[in-house]
C-alpha cells in the first residue's frame, strides 16, 4: 500500500511513496495509472519484514 505524493502527464503517471509502519520512505515509484487502484473498504492492510 502506498501513498500518490504527486501526479504527473495530467493523470496518467503518478508518484508513489511506500513507507514502513513507522514512517520510514523504503521507495518512491512512478507508476502508470492502469498500475494503481484506489483502497477498497474490504481491503486488509497486512505487514511483512523486508530485507
Amino acid at each position: 500500500m502506498g501513498t500518490v505524493v504527486l501526479v504527473h502527464q495530467g493523470g496518467e503517471v503518478y508518484e508513489v511513496e511506500f513507507v514502513t509502519l513507522d514512517g520510514e520512505t523504503v521507495a518512491i515509484v512512478s507508476l502508470y495509472s492502469i498500475q494503481l487502484r484506489p483502497i477498497g473498504r474490504r481491503d486488509i492492510a497486512r505487514s511483512r519484514l523486508i530485507n
